[in-house]
C-alpha cells in the first residue's frame, strides 16, 4: 500500500499567529496545542486518521523556523470560490487577517495574488467549476520544470491517481469519489458541496524559473498504521526521492526530496 497524503507543512516565525490566520481564512479550527507545531483542519477532522471516509481535506501544520523567507515558495495553496462576489469577499476577508496583495509578475489575471502574514504566496481564484467539490482549498500547486515525472513520484507518494492536464499542468487527487455517479467533478455547482467533497487537487505547474531554495510550504506523507516504514522509505528512494542530511534527525519522520528537488517528510505510520 502507497504512502499516503497527511498534511501540508508550513515553517513559520511564530506558528501559533501565522496558524490562527490560516484558521480564520479558511473557516477551520485549530487543532490541540502541540509543544513545537500547530494544525489547522476542518470541523469535525480526526488527525491523524488518514483513512476518514468523510474528508478527504489535508490539515495545514505550522512549524518554528528561525530561517527568515528569502525566495518565493515552490509550493502554494490556491483557494476556491463560488462567485465573483464570494472572491472578492474571500479576498476582503484575508486582507482584514493581514493577507497583502502580491505582485509576482502575473500581470492581469482573473485570480488574486496574495501574500500571508509571512510572506507565504497563495491565490484566490475566480470560480472554477473543477473546484466545485474541493472545499476551502481548491489546490496545492508545486512549481516544476518538468510536470510529467513530478506527477508521477506524487502519484507513487501520495496514492492520488490522475486527473487534468497537459504539457504544462498534471493533476493529482484523492481516489476516493464522493461525487454522485451521473455527475463528474466539472458538473457539480456550488449548492452541491457536502461534507464528503473531496478536498483540493495536488497540481504540477510548469514554471520555467523553478529554483531549487528551500520552500516554506511542504508536502508530508505517512504509511498507514500496519506498514512497514523503512519499506515505504526504501521504496519512495527507489522512486526517485533523495535522502536529505538535517542534522537534527527526528523520530517521528524522514526528510527526504523528490525527483526535483523539493523537500518532504515521511512521518511514521498512523
Amino acid at each position: 500500500m502507497p504512502t499516503r497524503a497527511a498534511h501540508v507543512l508550513i515553517d513559520a516565525a511564530d506558528p501559533r499567529r501565522l496558524a490562527e490566520f490560516w484558521a480564520a481564512a479558511l473557516e477551520w479550527e485549530l487543532g490541540p496545542n502541540e509543544p513545537d507545531q500547530v494544525a489547522v483542519w476542518p470541523s469535525g477532522y480526526r488527525y491523524p486518521d488518514l483513512q476518514q471516509p468523510d474528508s478527504a481535506a489535508l490539515p495545514l501544520v505550522f512549524s518554528g523556523a528561525a530561517e527568515p523567507k528569502t525566495a518565493k515558495n515552490r509550493v502554494h495553496l490556491d483557494l476556491a470560490s463560488e462567485s465573483a462576489a464570494h472572491q472578492a469577499a474571500v479576498v476582503r476577508r484575508l486582507r482584514r487577517l493581514g493577507a497583502t496583495l502580491l505582485d509576482i509578475g502575473q500581470g492581469r489575471v482573473p485570480w488574486v495574488v496574495l501574500a500571508d502574514p509571512e510572506g507565504n504566496e497563495l491565490c484566490v481564484l475566480e470560480p472554477r467549476p473543477v473546484y466545485c467539490d474541493a472545499g476551502s482549498i481548491a489546490a496545492i500547486v508545486v512549481d516544476s520544470a518538468d510536470p510529467a515525472p513530478m506527477a508521477r513520484f506524487w502519484s507513487e507518494a501520495t496514492g492520488w491517481l490522475p486527473q487534468h492536464g497537459g504539457v504544462d499542468l498534471r493533476a493529482l487527487r484523492a481516489p476516493a469519489d464522493a461525487t454522485p455517479a451521473d455527475r463528474t467533478p466539472a458538473d457539480r455547482t456550488p449548492a452541491d458541496r457536502t461534507p464528503a467533497d473531496r478536498g483540493p487537487y495536488l497540481e504540477l505547474l510548469r514554471v520555467p524559473s523553478a529554483g531549487i531554495a528551500r520552500s516554506r510550504v511542504r508536502l508530508a506523507v505517512a504509511p498507514g498504521p500496519d506498514d512497514d516504514y523503512q519499506a515505504d522509505v526504501t521504496r519512495l528512494i527507489q522512486a526517485g526521492a533523495k535522502p536529505i542530511e538535517t542534522g537534527h534527525g527526528d523520530p517521528r519522520w524522514t526528510e527526504l526530496s523528490d525527483v526535483e528537488g523539493n523537500e518532504f517528510r515521511v512521518l511514521t505510520p498512523r
